[in-house]
């Protein structure tokens, strides 16, 4: 039993040929590995706190130094012309200063209710306010804002507010300088300093400054509801001006008057009376407060636009020097001619006058009235040379049918086109010409100098909108849906701003290509802006110009628009001596309006001309804000009387040249072909009076006509009597009682109508 029992003993003790079991290991609990988790999140966290440290005092280390002098200043941008010359400040004579003892409870509580509720507890920064910002952020979508009071002054007065210096940097430096200057300075003393520097809109700097302005009170003064007006401006001034926006300064009104109620510091009486209070309550008339900011204000109107779009600079608060491209000269001899009967006699007061001037090699705007007679005292008010709701006519015949023809169509000047009854493509609407006449073959050069607008017609349709709508897109010129009424008129129904429809800006700028050789520059009113360290921007301003047409297709409309000013539509615009070309252009009223106006002279809602030298650029748009108020008679010629008068000025001191034609034109006689493109006629083998005279009037139906067919058809049409044209007919009429057969070539020109507004034709004109 032993030796079994041992035998079993061996067996078992006896290594059996398998491996020996590793000792298993414990494993890693939930709590521990959550645990190394969170030190590496808090080791990390340290490491990301002391970068941040880092990063902040380095910041700081480098912030500017808090000076007394910046805190007190009004941030006055100055406005620089072309030569050098400060001609306007924005911001220094405007503004009326308060003592810390002289500010009034009701403003205190008002401008601490709304902006920094705790800005007697935090010490220039608040956490509590910055963590509740970023929730609701987070929460709404929103961009509340965390600064204190003390932040603000100090961003007024050290920093930019362009949307582009807001980094992480700026707001470092803004912070710490923001406890710095809490150090150093009284709450009171902050306040009055932040009251006195804040811009108010319309120029006006500084609480006392706009109280006076607004309601001609002091500050103590002001009732409830005005010391919430003013206390809220500061958020957003030019949207919350009461004068210019009052449903947005009604609705910041009431937020400042909720919050004082919601800080106990006015009963809910007090609230409700104060809300029903009507926005223009007491407010007083605006006085600009200087005698020359009206020759400049619809130009400093763009400026600001200018500087604001490009930069995010805002031009009442940062105090910047801003290089605009102002001629004064021109400026103000621009002002004078419209605003003074010294040069043209205006029919009346009312009447309406906007013109732009640019530099056709830069597309610099050096002059620019966008009103005549503008109510005292007004600032930044409505630009109408900017705005592209009226008619500018015929003016965009160069731009919209003729340049397109010979960019795309290669067309000669001389190509014949009809001139006959014509109806808008796809409807039974004639095309009507403005004195209800056609004058049958001609060539393109002779359509456009008399100004006919069925070959105008005719040249939409056959070059097609998609290239109309290209070439004008080239020229910064769109609408939403280009028709074939816009082959005669720029009437447009929807503008979007200013995106769609034509300007006098916009077509001053698209006739400087012309006047250049065909180079697009984007119209600029600014140059370059020097901030306050003496750093500069100049790269937003720069315009580079893009090809937006051959050399060709600006000369062939440079050598016909010349013709318009020696002898056709626009001889009014003649400067003895002066290389010009130009166009002008009228717009029609319907016949209903015609018949309601009643008036045996011709009326017209719009009159422009536009025209160039190789120097300047200049288009003028004439009528009354109220469109159904006429120019009557010859008063149709003040928009070229007013392009005459400047533009002999301005170019009285610049070199006067004629262009050269460009290589790949011929022309013969006095017409112009591509090279190659010229066929010579065949003559008669056996020439006969009679034949002579039959090939003449042959050769001026042929497709490209020579000089001496345009002479043939010119003299037949000479014989023609001319035919009256009825009282609804469109503005290209002559300036004649309708009882009076015209003598002389018109001296305007023509747009039909809207399509719907067309008048139909009763009878079939006569045809030369």
């Amino acid at each position: 039993m032993s030796n079994e029992s041992g035998s079993r003993a061996t067996r078992h003790n006896k290594p059996t040929g398998t491996k020996k079991k590793k000792p298993q290991k414990k494993k890693k609990t939930f709590g521990s590995v959550f645990l190394k988790i969170l030190l590496g999140f808090v080791f990390a966290g340290c490491l990301l706190f002391l970068g941040g440290v880092g990063l902040f005092w380095s910041y700081a280390s480098n912030a500017p130094e808090l000076d007394e002098k910046r805190l007190e200043s009004a941030n006055s941008s100055k406005l620089f012309a072309q030569n050098g010359e400060v001609f306007q400040e924005i911001g220094t004579e405007k503004r009326e200063t308060i003592t810390a003892t002289e500010i009034p409870k009701l403003l205190e509580d008002a401008i601490v209710s709304v902006e920094d509720r705790r800005f007697y507890q935090h010490i220039g920064v608040d956490p509590i306010r910055i963590v509740g910002s970023a929730l609701s952020n987070a929460k709404t979508g929103g961009i509340q804002g965390g600064s204190t009071l003390t932040q603000q002054l100090i961003k007024l007065s050290f920093f930019s507010t362009a949307a582009s210096d807001q980094t992480l940097k700026r707001k470092a430096q803004e912070a710490w300088m923001a406890v710095q200057l809490e150090k150093e300075k009284s709450k009171q003393e902050i306040l009055t300093y932040y009251i006195n520097k804040v811009y108010m809109s319309n120029g006006l700097y500084g609480m006392q400054t706009a109280s006076k302005a607004f309601y001609d009170k002091t500050l103590d003064e002001l009732t409830l509801a005005e010391t919430a007006l003013i206390a809220g401006l500061p958020n957003a001034p030019s949207y919350f001006d009461p004068y210019a926006n009052p449903e947005n300064a009604k609705e910041r009104r009431d937020i400042v008057l909720f919050t004082m109620k919601d800080n106990g510091k006015i009963t809910d009486k007090e609230y409700q009376e104060a809300i029903n209070t009507p926005i223009d309550a007491g407010l007083k008339k605006l006085n600009s407060g200087s005698n020359t900011w009206k020759y400049y204000d619809n130009y400093i109107k763009e400026v600001i636009d200018e500087v604001e779009r490009k930069t995010g600079v805002n031009v009442y608060t940062d105090g910047v020097e801003i290089h605009t491209n102002i001629d004064l000269e021109a400026q103000r001899r621009l002002y004078d001619i419209v605003n003074t009967d010294q040069y043209i006699a205006y029919p009346d007061g009312q009447m309406q006058v906007a013109a732009t001037l640019i530099d056709t090699e830069t597309g610099k705007v050096t002059a620019q009235i966008g009103g005549r007679n503008i109510e005292e005292g007004a600032m930044l008010g409505e630009n109408l040379a900017t705005n592209t709701r009226r008619d500018l006519g015929s003016t965009v015949k160069p731009i919209t049918d003729y340049g397109p023809a010979f960019e795309f169509e290669k067309f000669s000047t001389a190509k014949t086109i009809v001139d006959e009854p014509y109806n808008y493509k796809g409807t039974n609407i004639p095309v009507m010409n403005w004195d209800n006449r056609y004058m049958g073959t001609m060539t393109l050069r002779q359509a456009l100098v008399e100004s006919r607008n069925v070959p105008a017609a005719k040249l939409f349709e056959e070059v097609g909108a998609d290239n109309v709508a290209d070439f004008l897109g080239r020229l910064n010129i769109r609408y939403e849906v280009i028709e074939q009424a816009n082959s005669i008129s720029s009437n447009t129904s929807v503008q979007d701003g200013t995106k769609y429809g034509i300007s006098s800006l916009k077509l001053a700028a698209a006739y400087a290509a012309f006047a250049n050789g065909g180079t697009y520059y984007e119209p600029q009113y600014v140059n370059k802006i020097v901030f306050e360290d003496g750093s500069e921007e100049v790269e937003a301003f720069k315009t580079t110009g893009k090809k937006a047409m051959e050399e060709t297709t600006a000369y062939m409309i440079t050598d016909i628009l010349k013709g318009v000013i020696t002898s056709g539509t626009g001889s009014n615009a003649m400067i003895n001596g002066l290389y010009q070309a130009g166009k002008t252009g009228t717009s029609n009223y319907s016949k209903e309006d015609i018949a309601r106006i009643n008036s045996p002279y011709t009326v017209v809602p719009d009159s422009s001309f536009a025209g160039y030298t190789k120097a300047y650029s200049l288009a003028v748009w004439t009528g009354y804000k109220d469109q159904k108020t006429p120019i009557v008679g010859d008063n149709t010629s003040i928009a070229s009387d007013v392009y005459r008068e400047l533009m002999q000025f301005v170019s009285a001191s610049v070199v006067n040249s004629d262009w050269e034609m460009p290589k790949g034109l011929s022309r013969i006689g006095n017409e112009l072909y591509f090279e190659g493109q010229y066929v010579k006629p065949v003559a008669p083998s056996k020439p006969k009076e009679t034949t002579t005279k039959t090939s003449s009037t042959e050769s001026s139906t042929t497709v490209e006509s020579t000089q001496s067919s345009e002479s043939s058809t010119s003299s037949s049409q000479s014989t023609e009597k001319p035919v009256v044209p009825p009282v609804e007919s469109s503005s290209e009429a002559p300036i004649v009682p309708p009882t009076t057969p015209p003598t002389v070539p018109p001296t305007s020109s023509s747009v039909v109508p809207p399509v719907e507004e067309i008048p139909p034709v009763e009878e079939t004109p006569p045809t030369t």
